[in-house]
């Protein structure tokens, strides 16, 4: 009987050609080491790409907006030379409300709200920039003695204390918070406050009320002052040209991407990972193996419980990652007519969340594995930024639909096609006569998600960002810092530090522990 053919060495492999995958192999290959990306779909970009989901019409598969990847990260990896361009930058947020006129973030507002409006965004985003540090370091160790990870605390507790008194003060009034009570403390408008709890939720198994959704937001604001002032950003050619260019900038530095290479298991020899078994028994060396699929799937499905402690086991089985997000496309015959949007407005983010109220009631029907039949939705029209996405004259229409439970109760196999139709019930409300134009629909739900882009839950950061799930807990004790208790085995994927979202930062971050030699530890 013949062995699995074998292939020489590398001195890493990485599992995942999403855009955390990427930017490890491109840093690992920068600092001269040799570098095998291996991906299962035929594509890079994981649920960063851009796919063709009816003939002709082509969208970004999960996140259709870049504005979380740091302009630093763009420039060291040379994005723009590897053929990176923008459609649309800083684009403006609407928030939608049936039979109301939609509201343009930052104008129209009551004139106390609009009074309110400037200095509220100021006094986040300065704390929020207290966090930024977070995201380019590996987070410390609690309960060591190690002056590293002493020193890490030290400069963390010195970032918020250059807040100054008031304003560190007010960061630890209202970390914990639910963004629900913050918001009603600061404005009178419902479609406002909607709009920005959005952004607390987005991607979220949370509700308005939740403790810790202000924590959620000051982190999303800390990711956007670190990308820099581009804002929220459109590539040419969707997300999947973000993940094109990282693939050519690993390359260029002398990185090897396999697509069509699903891996069956973590090879194991000596208590340490040793390389990859591909699903067609190929065995591929490595020194070290760094994985950016999510934890659940690396640990229980490609290491095996067998070679871990059981009280890890135990800890990463109850990772909280079931996502309560769905995608919806849709194919159309002209540009949708959104009641008092403006053609400026379309050309941006148009928020349907007319209330805090609203949220938290489509919040409410997951509870019980229902979905919301007036679900919120952040809507995006990508075509009239870049024409190139549909046929002549022809459009599409890409939405996050929120809120949709991974086990429905009454089954996804009829439950989809009602799902559907009260989403376009929904954007019918916000567009009349947008049902008319529709040629071809698609609608991924989190089951869907999860079997596209081998996630597990579908959950779009590859495990909820709450308190225990943060920072130097995330995912789970005892791989925390992109190690696990495998050695050889390092973790760079949304599921560890700093989280989701296309950042690139926990693929950097991941690279850096593997280059000062943690692969030693």
């Amino acid at each position: 009987m013949s062995s699995p053919a074998e292939v020489a060495p590398y001195d890493s492999i990485v599992i995942g050609a999403g855009h955390n995958g990427l930017v490890c192999a491109a840093t690992l290959a920068r600092a001269g080491r040799s570098v095998l990306v291996v991906e299962a779909a035929e594509r890079v970009g994981g649920a960063a790409g851009t796919r063709e989901f009816a003939p002709g019409f082509r969208v970004s598969s999960g996140a259709h907006l870049l504005h979380l990847m740091s302009g630093r990260l763009q420039n060291d990896l040379k994005l723009e030379s590897h053929g990176l361009r923008f459609a649309a930058t800083r684009m403006p947020t609407s928030a939608l409300a049936d039979g109301a006129a939609p509201v343009l973030l930052g104008a129209g507002l009551s004139q106390s709200d609009s009074a309110k409006f400037p200095v509220y965004q100021e006094r986040l985003r300065r704390l929020a920039r207290s966090l930024i540090p977070l995201f380019s370091t590996v987070p410390p160790r609690l309960g060591t003695q190690d002056w590293g990870d002493r020193l890490a605390l030290l400069k963390l507790g010195w970032a918020v204390r250059k807040l100054g008194k008031r304003d560190m003060r007010e960061l630890l009034r209202i970390a914990g918070m639910n963004v629900h009570d913050l918001l009603e403390e600061n404005f009178d408008s419902e479609a406002l406050k909607g709009a920005l709890a959005f952004d607390a939720v987005l991607g979220a198994n949370f509700g308005p009320r939740s403790p810790g959704t202000v924590l959620t937001l000051l982190y999303r604001l800390a990711a956007e002052c670190a990308a820099g002032d581009s804002g929220l950003s459109q590539p040419v050619g969707g997300m999947g040209a973000v993940s094109e260019a990282l693939a050519s900038a690993a390359r260029a530095a002398g990185a090897t991407i396999r697509t069509g290479a699903p891996v069956a298991s973590v090879l194991v020899s000596d208590d340490r990972a040793t390389g990859v078994s591909l699903e067609n028994g190929e065995q591929i060396r490595a020194r070290s193996v760094i994985s950016s699929v999510d934890p659940k799937t690396t640990f229980l499905r490609l290491v095996g419980a067998r070679y871990l402690d059981t009280g890890f086991v135990r800890r990463v089985n109850h990772i909280r990652a079931r996502g309560l997000a769905a995608k919806l496309h849709l194919a159309l015959n002209r540009a949708p007519l959104f009641t008092g949007v403006s053609a400026q407005q379309l050309t941006g983010r148009l928020l349907h969340a007319p209330s805090l109220a609203y949220i938290e009631h489509a919040y409410n029907h997951t509870k019980y594995g229902e979905f919301s039949a007036r679900p919120i939705m952040e809507i995006t029209v990508p075509t009239i930024n870049d024409a190139s996405l549909a046929p002549a004259g022809q459009h599409v229409l890409s939405a996050i639909v929120q809120y949709v439970p991974y086990t429905l109760k009454e089954g996804w196999q009829s439950g989809r096609a009602r799902l559907l139709e009260a989403t376009l019930d929904a954007l019918e409300r916000l567009a009349p006569g947008l049902r008319d134009s529709v040629s071809s629909a698609e609608l991924l739900t989190p089951p869907d998600l999860e079997r596209e882009f081998r996630s597990s839950g579908g959950h779009w950061h590859h495990a909820d960002l709450a308190f225990d799930q943060f920072l130097m807990v995330r995912p789970v004790p005892g791989a925390a810092q992109y190690r696990t208790p495998l050695p050889g085995l390092f973790l760079c994927g949304a599921g560890c530090h700093p989280g989701g979202g296309v950042m690139g930062v926990a693929g950097r971050n991941a690279a850096q522990q593997v280059l000062n030699g943690a692969l030693a530890a």
